[in-house]
């Protein structure tokens, strides 16, 4: 009997390690299939949530709020890369002619975004859009701070996009976000990639996928137990 596990995932679009975390999870799943399936929903986490409007250069913000040299803070982007790669995942730039530098953007709409589709369309819309949103950032480098940018990926993702201005304004959303967030901190989350699995089992980081499977496994028997079946 295939089990079936709740995740809920604290992330930020911003953060690179959340989309490795996720197509690593996604292997651990491909590996359970038959055993245990997931809903997946995305929940807010602002890595930067005092980023201005302008966004900052990556490499410089990197630099900065972790204190690494230029050299310290390209050998980790290459080492991001070949374990993105490994879990089927690209940073490479993916539009025309010369990339341009990427930049660290303010975040908070897109949340909104995400809660709005989850609320309104339900989580598979909501990982849709999420990956949407990763691809428009990591890969095509389009400023997902941005109304605009943003109600075109919507549509993009293949909901309506009127919705999205909508979404934008509504501060019912506002407040449900800000208290996600907040439940975060009240669950020790500090950093993203964060799952919690049926409510209460942490994982904390991107893992590798055998990591992952075995994590559930054990989570998806211990409910079984708690359950009585």
């Amino acid at each position: 009997m295939t089990r079936r596990l709740a995740i809920d995932i604290w992330s930020d679009v911003m953060c690179p390690w959340c989309i490795v975390g996720y197509k690593q999870l996604e292997q651990a799943l491909a590996s359970l299939d038959g055993e245990i399936a997931a809903e997946i929903r995305w929940r807010p986490f602002e890595l930067n949530p005092d980023m201005p409007p302008e966004g900052e250069d990556s490499a410089e913000h990197v630099q900065r709020k972790y204190g690494r040299t230029p050299e310290q803070a390209a050998a980790g982007r290459a080492q991001m890369a070949q374990i993105a790669e490994r879990a089927g995942y690209s940073f490479a730039w993916t539009g025309e002619g010369d990339p341009p530098p990427p930049r660290m953007r303010y975040s908070f709409l897109a949340h909104k975004l995400l809660a709005h589709t989850l609320r309104a369309h339900g989580a598979e819309a909501q990982t849709r859009l999420k990956l949407a949103l990763f691809d428009a950032h990591f890969q095509q480098r389009r400023d997902v701070s941005d109304r605009v940018v943003l109600g075109a990926i919507y549509a993009e993702a293949g909901l309506p996009r009127h919705e999205a201005e909508i979404a934008f304004d509504d501060p019912v959303l506002a407040d449900l976000v800000r208290g996600e967030e907040a439940q975060a901190w009240e669950m020790n989350i500090s950093g993203v990639p964060a799952m919690v699995v049926e409510g209460k089992y942490l994982i904390s980081g991107a893992q590798e996928p055998a990591r992952y499977a075995a994590a559930l496994r054990r989570i998806a028997e211990r409910s079984a137990v708690e359950a009585g079946g």
